[in-house]
C-alpha cells in the first residue's frame, strides 16, 4: 500500500536531491493544516534550512490584466536559457466562501511549465494577508534547497499582497500598463515607494509610443522620491513579453542591484530583518490558529455571534472577553 507521507529524512533527502515529485509533496505537506502534518513539516524545514538561501528572490505584482503570467513566462524562458534553475510561486486568488482557487498559472505558462529547468507551483491564497499564501516563505526555502537559484513570486495584485511579498523578496517588480488613464494618478504612492523597478509592460504594436511616454512620466515622478535606505533609486523599464523586448535589460538591472546590495551589506541585512519578521508573523499565525481551534472558544463564539449581529453587545468588548477566557483556559491547562 502506498504511504501517504514520507519520513522526515525522506522528504529532506528528496528535496536536496532535486526530486521534483518529492519537492511537490513537501510543499503539499507544509500547506496542510493537520497538526500531525505541521509537526513533520517543521522538522523538514529545519533539515533543509542549511541548503536554502542561495537564490535571488524576485517579487512581481501588478493589477489583473497587466500581463504578469505572460511576462513571467517570457522572462522565465530567458533565465533558463541563461543556465538558471527557476522556481515560480504563483499565488492564486481563493474564494473566501468556498475556499476554492483558480490555480490556472500552469495553463497560462504552458511553455515554461513544460521546461524541466523551471518549476511552477500555483498555491491558493486562502485567508492569508492580502492574498499571499501563508506558506509561501516555506515553499520558497524548499525550492532553494532543491537547487533553484532564481525564485519568482507572483502576487494576485490586490489588497495588501504587495506589502507581504515585499517582506520576503530581495527585489520587487511592479508591472504597469500605458494608456490606462492618468498613469501618475492611477498608482498608489505606497506601492511606488516599495518597488525597486517599475516595468511598463505590453509595449508592443500601437502601445510602443504610449509606453515610452509613460516611462518618461514615471521616471520624472520617481525623481521626487528620495533614494531608498539601501541607496538604490527605483528604475523604470519598458518591456513586451510577446515581442521579447526589454527582458535582457530587466535581468541586467536585477544583477546590478544584487551586486550593489552585496557590496554595501544590505542584501544580508535585509534577509536578516525578514527572518525576524517571519518569526513574528508565524507567532501571530500560531496564536490565531490555537485560539480558533480551542473547543471552549468555539462554543463561546457561537453563543456571542447572535448578540453581536443584533447590536446588543459590543464586538470589541466580546473580543476582549474571548481572548481573556482563552488565556485563562491555557493557564488552567498549564500550557
Amino acid at each position: 500500500m502506498k504511504k501517504n507521507r514520507l519520513s522526515v529524512e525522506e522528504y529532506i533527502q528528496g528535496v536536496i536531491d532535486r526530486d521534483r515529485v518529492i519537492l511537490s509533496r513537501a510543499i503539499t505537506l507544509i500547506e496542510s493544516t493537520l497538526p500531525s502534518d505541521q509537526k513533520i513539516a517543521e522538522k523538514v524545514m529545519e533539515g533543509i534550512l542549511p541548503h536554502s538561501g542561495k537564490s535571488i528572490r524576485i517579487g512581481i505584482t501588478g493589477v489583473p490584466g497587466v500581463g504578469k503570467s505572460t511576462f513571467i513566462e517570457s522572462f522565465g524562458k530567458l533565465l533558463v536559457e541563461k543556465g538558471h534553475q527557476l522556481a515560480v510561486l504563483a499565488i492564486d486568488p481563493s474564494s473566501q466562501k468556498s475556499h476554492g482557487s483558480i490555480l490556472g498559472d500552469k495553463t497560462r505558462m504552458e511553455s515554461l511549465a513544460a521546461d524541466k529547468r523551471a518549476y511552477i507551483r500555483p498555491s491558493p491564497a486562502g485567508s492569508a494577508l492580502g492574498g499571499v499564501s501563508a506558506k509561501t516563505r516555506e515553499s520558497m526555502l524548499l525550492c532553494e534547497a532543491a537547487g533553484y537559484d532564481v525564485v519568482l513570486i507572483e502576487t494576485v495584485g490586490v489588497g495588501q499582497s504587495e506589502i507581504a511579498v515585499k517582506g520576503m523578496v530581495d527585489f520587487f517588480l511592479l508591472l504597469m500598463l500605458a494608456g490606462a488613464g492618468d498613469e501618475l494618478q492611477g498608482i498608489k504612492k505606497g506601492i511606488i515607494e516599495m518597488c525597486d523597478a517599475l516595468i511598463i509592460n505590453k509595449a508592443d504594436g500601437e502601445n510602443v509610443e504610449a509606453a515610452k511616454r509613460a516611462k518618461r512620466e514615471y521616471a520624472n515622478a520617481l525623481h521626487l522620491f528620495p533614494a531608498k535606505e539601501n541607496g538604490w533609486y527605483p528604475k523604470v523599464k519598458v518591456s513586451s513579453a510577446i515581442a521579447k523586448t526589454g527582458l535582457e535589460e530587466i535581468w541586467g538591472m536585477i544583477e546590478e542591484f544584487k551586486g550593489k546590495m552585496l557590496f554595501n551589506g544590505f542584501f544580508e541585512e535585509n534577509r536578516q530583518d525578514q527572518r525576524i519578521n517571519w518569526m513574528h508573523d508565524h507567532i501571530r499565525f500560531l496564536l490565531e490558529s490555537r485560539f480558533y481551534q480551542d473547543e471552549l472558544i468555539k462554543g463561546k463564539i457561537d453563543q456571542v455571534l447572535p448578540l453581536i449581529k443584533s447590536g446588543q453587545q459590543s464586538a470589541i468588548a466580546k473580543a476582549r472577553e474571548l481572548v481573556d477566557l482563552f488565556v485563562l483556559n491555557q493557564i488552567g491547562r498549564g500550557s
